[in-house]
Formats: structure tokens, sequence, C-alpha cells
């Protein structure tokens, strides 16, 4: 009898203390308070939570799985972050291919909620990145006003206004784009960083050339490196592009090779804590970008 109240002790102390870590990692999943008739959102990364906030303002309680600065490639969902799933009411990411980390957390879904996987109606690319082209963002969009209204309708009106303004944007971003690098005297982008430009460059007929793959874990070998720098002292460009939110070592090391200077891109699926914080929007992020491959291409007006 001893042994075995002894054992149910035991028992019953790994259960208090498994249950004291998954309090404390929940604790720590930012969630912010609920007001009365807002939806419960849930975006996966930047993307989809940029997109979302300027559709649904102040009619939904957003949050975001992502911690500022994550790779959204390779991200490991937290306790926490399943919790946050669980309780919203529209849960948003971007596709399996940028985030596959997704399909172990949409079991939690609870019964009823929307699922937006956004990217489904992009148009097919090798690269997954598809914000990047503005026609696909469209649909982006989309599907998350769409969600929205069918969750809420009684704002049904708003998202449309807020989608129609967004929708704006992007065709005014897309003259501006289409119009500043149309006469570049480089028409090849050398980014040191990961394959997540594609899509731009195709749409206004520039080239690409990255250091990575399509994820930050792909290979950072000194042979590819090597190559980046030699096409870069054999093209004569002034500049080369890296990502703000990455090291800057290995940007630092072609600049030093080739004499090039740093251009800085934003993919716009990682932030800072304080851009986050700022709710910079994506075409905070897409007129940055302009502006310096306007001045890495030697682009004239």
């Amino acid at each position: 009898m001893g042994i075995f109240i002894e054992k149910s002790l035991f028992f019953i102390l790994i259960l208090l203390a498994g249950l004291a870590a998954f309090w404390f990692l929940n604790a720590k999943q930012p969630r912010p308070q609920t007001q009365d008739g807002q939806l419960t959102v849930v975006a996966s990364g930047y993307v989809p939570y940029t997109v979302a906030k300027q559709i649904g303002g102040d009619y939904v309680n957003l949050s975001m799985l992502l911690p500022a600065n994550a790779e959204p490639h390779s991200f490991e969902p937290t306790p926490g972050a399943i919790v946050a799933v669980h309780g919203a009411d529209v849960f948003i990411y971007v596709s399996p291919r940028i985030e596959p980390w997704v399909t172990d957390i949409l079991t939690n879904v609870k019964e009823g909620a929307q699922v937006v996987q956004a990217a489904a109606s992009a148009k097919p690319s090798k690269d997954p990145h598809v914000w990047m082209d503005f026609d696909n963002m469209r649909p982006f969009a989309q599907a998350i006003a769409q969600a929205l209204q069918e969750k809420d309708p009684s704002h049904k009106d708003i998202y449309a206004a807020n989608l129609a303004a967004f929708n704006q944007q992007l065709d005014e971003l897309d003259r501006q784009f289409a119009a500043a690098l149309k006469n570049c005297k480089y028409r090849r982008i050398v980014h040191v960083g990961h394959l997540a430009f594609g899509n731009l460059a195709s749409r206004y007929g520039l080239e690409l050339t990255a250091l990575a793959g399509t994820s930050h874990d792909g290979e950072h070998s000194v042979k590819r490196l090597a190559q980046v720098v030699d096409l870069v002292k054999n093209s004569g460009a002034p500049y080369v592009f890296t990502e703000e939110a990455l090291s800057q070592n290995l940007a630092g090391v072609v600049a030093k090779e080739t004499g090039a200077q740093l251009l800085p891109l934003y993919t716009v699926e990682h932030v800072s804590a304080q851009e986050a914080q700022n709710h910079v929007t994506y075409a905070d992020l897409m007129r940055r970008n302009l502006t310096s491959l306007q001045r890495g291409l030697e682009c004239q007006p």
C-alpha cells in the first residue's frame, strides 16, 4: 500500500509540473484583450497580419504567432501558439510551402472557425513568396476579407471598403514600380539573402541572383559565395542587396571583396519588434524596396 501511495504521489507531482510548464509557456504568448463584438483573429506571420490589420481595423482582435524577427520557414509552435489558434474565430496563414509547421496545428482550430490559406489563389510559381507580385496580393487580401465578412456580417461593408482601399494601394504601387524600374542601367538584383524576390523581379523584367534558396535554411556554401562575388565583380554593379532583418556578415564579405555598397530589401515576412509595434504596413515596406532598387540598379526617372 505504501509503495502504491508513493507512486501515486510521484505521478501527481509530474502532472502538476507539466501543467505548470504549460501555463508558463502559454502565459508568454501575447494575446490582446478582446472587446465586445470583436472577432478574434490569429495570423501566422507578418504578411497576413499586416493585411488583416488594414482590412479588419478596430473590428478585429488581432494577434500574430511569430515573434519579431522570427524565421517563418522553420518556426516551431509553442503551446501558447496552439492555445491561441484554438481560441481564434479566424486563423490566417500564407501556405504550407512558406510555413510547413502550420499543418501540425490546424487540428487545433475550433469547430466553426474560419481557416484562410491566403496564398491558395496565387499564380503558380517556383518562388513561394507570392506577395511580392501585386497581382497575387489581390486574391490574398480578398480571401482575408471574405473570411472576416462571413464571420462578422454586421461589418461586411466596412471590410469591403477597407479591401477596396487596400487594392487601390496595390494599383498605385504597381504603377510606381513599373515606371521607376523601366529605365535602369542594371537589370540584375544581386541579393545576399534567400530567394524571396523572384516574383517581383519577373513582374518588372529584372533578373535575380540570390545567395540561398527559398528559405534561410538553404546552404550558404563557400562556393556559392564565391560565385556571387565573381558575378558582382564581372558586372561592375555598384550595389548589392541584403535583408535588413538578418545578419549582415555574409553581405559584408561580398561588399569587402567587390567594393560594392549594401542596400536593404524587405521580404515583409519578418520585421523588427519596433516596426511591428508601429504597425509598418505592406505598402510601407514595398516602397522602401522600390527606393533601394531605384538606387541600386541606377534607374532613371
